[in-house]
């Protein structure tokens, strides 16, 4: 046998990874008092366990305190004493006790990387070489910002005490997610792991302990359902954080509605891997394996829907198959294994019925010919072909390694069958020709997008998603803000508008009649109910009818609105112009403007004059910051750059105070589309004809039909309507709490982005009533990973 034979017979051994540190951890740890709160560690107050097994044995690891209410309550007590303390104290020592952490845990990196495995079933490879380093790189980054928070953020402070909810597929790495910029910020936690994986976060409160954390800053509590319900209803937390799935982060955006919290959520996926005739074939299997097999799939941002182009598919799909036969099933401690368990009995058999749900509706799903371990919670990596756009296999995330397969023609159709999901968190672009793979990705409705690559991460680079994969961003700067509040200018309580309007007396009849109508698609046109509603002046007496906007009037606004694509994809120099443009016809009818605000608001002539110009003001500063508030580039510790772009949010509804009526409404419409955003805007109730005489304005300001629609009426009913709307990406409330409340719960249909004064106005004419506070808002940071070099 010659030395090519003897190549060509070799088969990998084993190579287990060695777990005796680990059992000995496991065997001197008391688990019945697992519950880390105000620095201590105690047992549940109700004596209650939970079991955490090993997936690729079933066999039982530990026996866990559950938490329940009464141990929320005690770990919310310890954070909220030790918040000021902590809240004060300076950027350094906040570092320094970050740095130490780190470092702990690097001195303690193969212990974290064999539990995350056992408690997991994940290969000891990802574990090793992903998970646990970048945890760390985490703590170490974030050292950085407590120190540069002053700097960085000015006008910014912690929210306050933080409740954090995280899944099972990445333990330890949700946990430095949600932990590192919360201590940088300033903030105490309140953590609540996953039950199937509890171990390592037990491991990291004992490091916690080492490093020096103050006693009460970090508390993390094990437990389920009951405790991360008490955890998201507390009325001692001001943050809630919650990785997991999209249809537990709906349940906890309508529990925080009205609450005034603050609220961050990163949820599932269903994201594209999209590959062109142009691409490498080889290096796009290899990074096809790591999207959708990497922790067997358990991964939010898995590249599950492969889109191949129709002319390469039989070459790519021959390569895969090829591919997957040599993946090596088994043993997650074994460093050549590839695919181990399923976290849990119940997630196999939730995959399995997936897949076979999937074949029933037509896909044709093939496996590897491969034999399973005998024991543990194991899946044969699945690839389906002849997949329809509304299998289940191409709609709902699957959690498995399950991957499907699509084809399309050109590059819109493989942008239309990206987009074609109500998820939006990642997706990945295959092309040698840089030049197409950077006009796609701004056109893919995710949170991230990678370039001939997949799953990169970096506590530097923001990540999360669109749509129902959640609001908000970890990492990054913008991952900072998640857990900073600046102090906006609150303004009175805002009643509830009065539901039976009171006897106008009717105008002398002396002027032709006037009717104001609804703008909507850059036209003025009539309610479709035909209804209208009185508006009175200061004195009482009648100023005119403006129509009764409806939920088909809404409706045809945004239809309107998302026809709109000028807009949108208009320079912002272009849109700066337009909106200078706006500021200069408003400037030239000041006159009229303020003598209705006086006539209708009763404000003196001098006061009139001065909103009118301050709402000039407005429009002359976002008009000058629409093509400033850009993105940044990142440069991870990787060959590549990323870019985080500013996009639009989409479509926009606007709900607008009757504090300030016009400088209100400018204030909120102004930034929205200086951003790109198109506007569906709910003008103040009692003073609507400020906005009916805006018409005219914005007909001979250039603004394209659409962009800006307004719909008058009944602000409460109308912010209902626009909550339940799946078509509107976002929308901006100040009306009175139970409004407010109403639009955050009702959101839930499509998780839209929801900025509520929770009841409260805001002082219009204040300079902190305007700029980047408004822009963040008006902006999705969408983070697009460019590799470099050979």
């Amino acid at each position: 046998m010659n030395i090519l034979d003897r190549y060509h017979a070799m088969e990998y051994g084993p190579a287990p990874e060695a777990r005796n540190e680990a059992d000995a951890w496991l065997a001197a740890r008391d688990f019945g008092k697992a519950l880390f709160i105000g620095g201590d560690w105690k047992a549940a107050s109700g004596g209650k366990t939970f079991e955490t097994s090993e997936p690729s044995s079933g066999k039982l690891l530990a026996k866990i305190s559950d938490a329940n209410a009464v141990d929320i309550d005690a770990a919310v007590a310890a954070a909220t004493k030790a918040l000021p303390k902590w809240s004060a104290a300076s950027g350094y020592q906040r570092a320094k006790v970050l740095y130490a952490i780190g470092r702990a845990m690097q001195r303690h990196q193969r212990l974290f990387a064999v539990l995350e495995t056992i408690d997991n079933g994940k290969p000891i490879r990802e574990s090793r070489d992903i998970d646990v380093p970048l945890a760390i790189r985490h703590f170490i980054h974030h050292a950085g910002w407590a120190q540069a928070l002053d700097k960085d953020f000015p006008g910014h402070k912690g929210v306050g005490v933080v409740g954090q909810i995280i899944p099972w597929n990445f333990p330890l790495l949700m946990l430095a997610w949600k932990i590192a910029p919360a201590l940088a910020a300033g903030c105490t936690v309140v953590l609540k792991p996953a039950e199937f994986t509890p171990l390592t976060s037990i491991l990291f409160a004992e490091i916690c302990e080492r490093a020096g954390v103050p006693k009460g800053v970090v508390n993390i509590v094990q437990g389920g359902p009951e405790a991360g319900g008490a955890i998201v209803n507390h009325p001692g937390i001001q943050k809630i954080a919650f990785t997991g799935s999209s249809e537990v982060g709906k349940i906890i955006r309508k529990a925080t509605a009205g609450s005034g919290k603050k609220l961050s959520l990163e949820l599932g996926g269903k994201s594209a891997f999209i590959v062109f005739e142009d691409a490498d074939l080889d290096s796009a299997v290899e990074g096809l394996v790591d999207g959708i097999w990497f922790n067997q799939g358990q991964v939010c941002c898995a590249g599950s829907r492969l889109l191949v182009q129709e002319g390469i598919a039989d070459a790519l799909i021959a390569k895969v198959k090829t591919r997957m036969s040599r993946l090596r099933v088994g043993s997650p401690l074994d460093k050549n294994t590839d695919i181990g368990p399923l976290v849990d009995a119940t997630q196999l058999e939730r995959v399995k019925g997936l897949v076979a749900e999937g074949a029933r509706q037509g896909a044709v799903c093939w496996q590897p010919d491969a034999a399973l371990p005998s024991s543990g919670y194991y899946h044969l990596p699945t690839l389906a072909t002849g997949v329809s756009p509304a299998n289940i296999l191409a709609q709902e995330e699957v959690f498995g390694p399950v991957l499907a397969t699509m084809t399309f023609r050109n590059t819109e159709e493989a942008i239309e069958l990206a987009n074609n999901t109500r998820y939006g968190l990642a997706a990945s672009v295959w092309s040698e020709n840089v030049n197409l793979a950077l006009h796609v990705a701004p056109q893919l409705k995710a949170g991230v997008v990678w370039v001939n690559g997949t799953n990169m991460f970096d506590a530097a680079c923001g990540f999360g998603g669109y749509r129902e994969s959640g609001f908000g961003r970890e990492g990054g700067r913008e991952g900072m803000f998640e857990y900073l509040a600046a102090k906006l200018p609150l303004g009175q309580i805002i009643k509830p508008a009065t539901t039976s309007a009171q006897p106008v007396e009717q105008a002398d009849g002396s002027a032709i009649d006037r009717t104001a109508k609804l703008f909507i698609g850059g036209k003025q046109v009539r309610p479709d109910g035909n209804y209208s509603l009185a508006v009175a002046t200061a004195k009482g007496k009648l100023a005119g009818e403006v129509g009764l906007g409806s939920r088909k009037d809404i409706r045809d606004a945004v239809s309107a609105a998302r026809a709109c694509r000028g807009w949108p994809e208009a320079t912002a120099y272009n849109r700066s112009q337009v909106l200078y443009y706006l500021a200069e016809n408003l400037s030239g009818r000041a006159a009229e403007f303020a003598a209705r605000l006086t006539e209708l608001t009763g404000a003196s002539a001098k006061a009139a004059r001065e909103e009118v110009e301050q709402s000039i003001e407005r429009l002359f500063l976002y008009a000058g910051l629409a093509d400033k508030f850009e993105g940044r580039v990142h440069q991870p510790p990787a060959r590549a750059v990323t870019l985080a772009l500013h996009e639009p949010v989409g479509v926009v509804g606007i709900v607008a105070p009757d504090s300030s009526p016009l400088l209100g409404l400018i204030s909120l419409a102004a930034p929205a589309l200086a951003m790109g955003n198109t506007v569906v805007a709910v003008p103040s109730e009692r003073y609507p004809l400020l906005a009916t005489d805006l018409y005219q304005v914005i007909e001979y300001s250039d603004i394209p039909s659409g962009a800006i629609n307004i719909v008058t009426g009944r602000s409460a009913e109308l912010a209902g309507v626009l909550a339940k709307h799946d078509d509107v990406d976002g929308l901006w409330v100040f009306a009175d709490a139970e409004t407010c409340a109403q639009a955050e719960a009702e959101s839930v249909g499509n998780l839209k982005r929801v900025w509520s004064g929770n009841g409260r106005g805001l002082d219009w004419a204040s300079d902190e009533a305007a700029g980047d506070a408004f822009l963040r808002r008006a902006v999705e940071v969408k983070n697009v990973w460019v590799p470099y070099g050979d």
